[in-house]
């Protein structure tokens, strides 16, 4: 029996939510002294242990996996419990007919939900656009992981050359070559660096993938690396807790890369860019931007950099105006599989979870986007930055 697994998707953290989570940074021996205050408490841990046993149900865009549990000849049904059977069918079917020839029933498969309640009620599912997706997560990993690939050149033009990664058509620019290939005319002729690029096409070079746009379906590539010896000596002049200025160098979902010095770059994560909702850092920064930045981990030869480290952790004020059982009034700022996020003042929002209303549906019909309701704080803990709310009826 074959297994096509293309990969699962985890159920999310109320960290992946978007509910504040991370304590402020800090270093070394503060940590320490933290420690004990940093103790997820009873009630924290039974909220955790509630969310986690309520099952989520798919959505458009969330990979799922299941065993195959029939084929005919035209449709593909996956079994996914509790929430009922897959079907690949249609042009999702014709789109992916050389993997289902491989497929048994029985065989574990992952798809991407493109369709619910279509199809006689059926989940709809494609096999193509999961790879897709999976693909350009990859892609985004290995930029994090600073991974290297070994790669030919299949083509060259007067800006740079082409690499195949994955079937994905990726650019490697000719400014992120290496010193030896690094095409050198004096005057600058494009005709003659064309030239000189041309005689790369066929070889392998040494790459990491430095930008990633699945809309654009677009990659691009840098043959740059500093040697490991030497990053390591560059980055032991660094210590948890320097305050420095960077240059914005590369913006991915996840956070933004920041060039320290020649040989260095140190990663922002998505959730050290701010105290409050950051859902896309492309549209808040721009590559060649100067930013502030506050070292807060250096491991295995990486620099972990905030943002909002920098700035007031405003759930200090909260904890001065806020407890649990208080009436409040909060916008909402954001949905998500969990219920909706609301936000009681900058920085500072709470969970409102969905099981209060039965279901996503009631739930957008009783709160939207942007607008003002009360609340109840059911859970604040201001130390672990996290508080979870409860709707309050007029």
């Amino acid at each position: 029996m074959s297994l096509f697994s293309f990969g699962a998707k985890e159920a999310p953290t109320l960290e992946e939510v978007g509910v504040p989570t991370q304590p402020e940074a800090g270093v070394g021996k503060e940590k320490k002294k933290n420690k004990k205050k940093a103790e997820v408490s009873p009630e924290n841990a039974a909220l955790n242990s509630y969310l986690e046993k309520i099952p989520t149900p798919p959505v458009e865009d969330d990979l799922v996996e299941g065993p195959v549990i029939s084929i005919d000849k035209g449709a593909v049904y996956i079994d996914l419990p509790p929430f009922g059977t897959g079907i690949i069918y249609g042009r999702e079917f014709i789109n992916a007919r050389d993997i289902i020839k491989k497929i048994n029933v029985g065989d574990i498969v992952a798809g991407k939900v493109v369709g619910i309640g279509g199809k006689e009620g059926y989940i709809e599912i494609s096999l193509k656009e999961a790879r897709q997706a999976l693909l350009w997560n990859e892609a985004e990993t290995a930029i994090a992981e600073k991974r290297i690939f070994d790669l030919p050149i299949t083509d060259a033009n007067k800006g740079g050359l082409i690499i195949n990664w994955q079937g994905i058509t990726g650019f490697l620019p000719a400014s992120q070559l290496k010193p030896e290939h690094y095409p050198r005319i004096s005057d600058g002729d494009k005709d003659k660096i064309l030239d000189e690029l041309k005689k790369l096409v066929g070889e392998k070079l040494s790459v990491t993938i430095i930008g990633a746009n699945p809309k654009e379906a677009k990659l691009i590539f840098s043959e740059k690396n500093p040697e490991t010896k030497d990053k390591e000596n560059i980055v032991s002049r660094y210590a948890l807790g320097d305050e420095l200025e960077g240059v914005v160098t590369g913006l991915v979902d996840f956070g933004i890369f920041i060039k320290l010095e020649e040989g260095l770059e140190g990663l922002v994560h998505i959730s050290e860019i701010d105290w409050g909702l950051v859902e896309n850092p492309k549209t808040m920064f721009k590559i060649g931007e100067k930013v502030k930045v506050k070292v807060i981990e250096i491991k295995d030869g990486k620099i972990s950099l905030s943002i909002k480290a920098l700035k007031e952790n405003p759930w200090r004020e909260a904890e001065k105006k806020y407890k649990k059982d208080d009436v409040v009034e909060g916008v909402v700022i954001k949905f998500n599989k969990h219920g909706a996020l609301a936000s009681i003042e900058e920085g500072v929002a709470g969970l409102i979870h969905i099981s209060e209303f039965g279901s996503e549906e009631k739930l957008r019909e009783k709160l939207e986007m942007g607008k003002t309701y009360t609340f109840k704080i059911t859970l604040f803990d201001p130390k672990e930055q996290k508080m979870a709310l409860s709707f309050v009826e007029k």
